[in-house]
């Protein structure tokens, strides 16, 4: 199973951000966009998971959520990484607000002690629209700086769960499906 933890939004934050998108889907670029449906916060990537870790992450997941309360969380500003002249990723931003940075670090505590490594790099909170083809030519994507100057979206999220999230790749891209939900400051 491949499994990550997850902010997700309500439909209508989606839609709302979808519908800002539009100029940069409308473009024509080799890029494969995430539907709205899909439109998530990654907290913690776990990889590929035996199925008999899942008690293991569920406690780890009550653990780090126990102790946070519920919080308002910005979202706004387009940007791609590593950058917008090499970009591998397109997504919109979200503030790096103090209880989202707390409960990242208290996931990667709480996930260390069932296994899983502390991640490496700075956690960059952002909503991942689309990903870059690998064989697209740079010449393609040479109007998407100016594209990510002319959209903009600002709105916020209340956060009151994390969601551990099963991908499932297919043709027409990954599909997400929750497989447990924790209400942040509920007990373990």
């Amino acid at each position: 199973m491949r499994l990550f933890v997850a902010v997700n939004f309500p439909e209508s934050l989606r839609e709302d951000i979808w519908v800002a998108g539009a100029p940069l889907r409308e473009a024509s670029l080799p890029v494969r966009w995430v539907p709205s449906s899909a439109l998530h916060v990654t907290v913690k990537f776990l990889g590929q998971t035996d199925r008999a870790r899942l008690d293991d992450i569920q406690s780890a997941l009550h653990t780090a959520a126990r102790d946070t309360r519920a919080f308002p969380l910005p979202v706004g500003g387009f940007g791609a990484f590593p950058s917008v002249e090499r970009p591998r990723v397109i997504w919109v931003g979200c503030e790096g607000v103090p209880p989202l940075e707390l409960l990242q670090h208290r996931l990667e505590i709480a996930m260390e002690k069932v296994g899983f490594e502390i991640e490496g790099r700075p956690f960059h909170p952002h909503v991942t629209l689309g990903r870059v083809q690998r064989d697209a030519r740079p010449s393609r994507l040479g109007s998407l700086g100016p594209l990510l100057e002319s959209v903009t979206y600002g709105g916020e999220a209340w956060v009151g769960s994390i969601e551990l999230m099963q991908s499932t790749g297919g043709r027409d891209g990954s599909r997400y499906q929750a497989l447990h939900s924790v209400s942040l400051g509920e007990p373990a």
